[in-house]
């Protein structure tokens, strides 16, 4: 029954889509948008999850030839992720995104870890705006990018203007942004519809702000302390909202993260006023139906990158003293000397007092000698980037817990650490295991709250690392292979001994997995 509803609502929205000009007023205003990509442009990424640029790109040109009131608006952190993009700082993904066709998008804060100028670069090359209202030059206290942009579509004026987060001083490494400052984003905002509003028919804000309980500034609080905007394209929590989120009169969208969906909002016109608007987010299968056919221009773009990316990939980064190994069975199960200097390299990164890796999030050895951008990629393939976070005693005492829980099982969540040491017992129950904890040699204050390194997978759950996903996030910084590379350089392999980690009894370990 559930295949059939997947099947009966995929239709429904190509009858929609294809044959919505026709039944429609030409005053019916269509958004597509998207927001943190951070670079999953390939419907292979995300384990498959990712729809691809691709195919929107194919989707949503479908719409515009029917109703040429469509913009396709994103929401930002898209030019850094992946290894195939972060390879050429970006610039790679510049052709693919003008090739899709978007209209406008703003700066998230992961945008500007190649640094402002970089993103300024990339920006010129768009053949669309980076719209950014609160961004400013420190030097002379003028705008980064343009604020706004109007669009006149069959009779519409629609006013379109960006704002990112303030958040970005220190979500991003805070040498990225020394030359930039961020304002007051509603202040702003205020700004902006006082300039727009009159002029406009449909006033949107493209924002990257989120919905986080922990932000001082969301898109919740912009709607809420502005009157004027009708629609806000939102970003940076990762939040997926299937049919938007209503606050007052204005309606917020955002559609998760990596590409999962592709959002959709119709906004009614009628005489110049807005009489309706609804969301929806869109799958990899109601993309499909619009367009059976990815756009064949950005995969032969996507081609030339990778080919471009393997040159890129040869390139030596840093030195290894001797290989270490990633070898499954041992970074799942036991304490790794890779786990030990990946979580050293976090730690020195981030300045925090400890920092923690899940075994699964290691895939390959570390090279002796000269080590390619490649190898560091090999070992942490996904993109993941580090955060910093603030986390009480007793969680880091849960956390551990957690780590142990299923030995000698192996476990993909089993966690090498840096800045504490503690004991398990595994014969004794789950939950019930750790002994001894100490912090840079001090034992653990339960209440004490101290600084964490550690990968977004794992601020976002994963895992089943529940008891982190409340943790107030006071800092990001940039891909594991980025930091691990710039530890060795700077700082070497140091002392990455084993026994952080002591086993107080030994149980019987399973000879083979499945």
């Amino acid at each position: 029954m559930n295949r059939l509803r997947k099947i009966f609502g995929a239709l429904l929205v190509v009858s929609v889509f294809v044959f919505g000009a026709a039944v429609c007023s030409a005053a019916e205003l269509i958004i597509f948008h998207t927001n943190d990509m951070h670079a999953r442009i390939q419907n292979t990424d995300d384990s498959g999850q990712s729809i691809g640029l691709a195919e929107m790109a194919a989707a949503v040109k479908a719409i515009k030839a029917q109703n040429p009131a469509t913009l396709w608006l994103d929401a930002g952190d898209t030019f850094h992720g992946m290894p195939l993009i972060t390879v050429s700082r970006g610039e790679n993904l510049v052709p693919m995104l003008n090739a899709a066709g978007l209209d406008a998008m703003t700066a998230g804060n992961h945008d500007f870890n190649y640094g402002s100028e970089q993103l300024e670069r990339l920006a010129k090359k768009l053949k669309f705006p980076v719209l950014d209202a609160n961004v400013i030059r420190r030097s002379n206290g003028k705008l980064v990018f343009k604020p706004y942009k109007i669009f006149k579509l069959n009779g519409i004026k629609v006013g379109v203007f960006g704002l990112s987060t303030p958040e970005t001083a220190y979500k991003t490494n805070p040498t990225n942004v020394t030359e930039v400052a961020f304002f007051n984003p509603v202040e702003c905002a205020k700004e902006m519809i006082a300039t727009l509003r009159p002029k406009c028919d449909v006033l949107i804000a493209v924002v990257h702000m989120g919905l986080d309980a922990s932000s001082e500034f969301t898109s919740e609080r912009l709607a809420r302390e502005t009157d004027g905007i009708d629609l806000i394209v939102d970003g940076h929590s990762h939040t997926a909202l299937a049919e938007g989120l209503r606050v007052n009169d204005t309606l917020i969208v955002q559609t998760g993260s990596y590409g999962h969906f592709l959002g959709r909002a119709t906004i009614d016109v009628d005489n110049h006023k807005v009489v309706s608007k609804r969301a929806e987010l869109l799958d990899s299968d109601d993309v499909k139906a619009v367009a059976q056919t990815p756009d064949k221009k950005i995969l032969t773009l996507l081609a030339d990158a990778h080919a471009k990316a393997d040159k890129l990939l040869d390139e030596v980064v840093t030195h290894s003293d001797r290989e270490i190994s990633g070898e499954r069975l041992l970074v799942r199960r036991n304490e790794s000397e890779l786990g030990n200097l990946a979580t050293d390299a976090f730690r020195w990164a981030a300045k925090s007092d400890i920092a923690i890796i899940n075994g699964g999030a290691l895939r390959a050895d570390l090279p002796e000698g000269d080590v390619c951008k490649r190898d560091t990629v090999a070992i942490f393939p996904f993109g993941n980037t580090l955060r910093v976070a603030e986390i009480k005693g007793a969680t880091i005492r849960e956390m551990l817990e957690h780590s142990v829980e299923f030995y000698p099982a192996s476990f993909g969540g089993f966690l090498d650490v840096s800045g504490v040491t503690f004991s398990y017992d595994p014969s004794k129950p789950a939950k019930n295991r750790v002994g001894e904890i100490f912090v840079n040699g001090q034992p653990l204050d339960d209440n004490k709250t101290y600084t964490i390194a550690l990968i977004d997978f794992l601020t976002a759950g994963g895992d089943n690392y529940t008891m982190l996903t409340g943790l107030k996030i006071v800092g990001e910084l940039g891909t594991c292979d980025e930091i691990l590379a710039d530890y060795l350089n700077e700082v070497g392999m140091g002392n990455i001994a084993v026994g952080r980690i002591k086993r107080l009894v030994e149980v019987p370990v399973p000879d083979e997995e499945p």
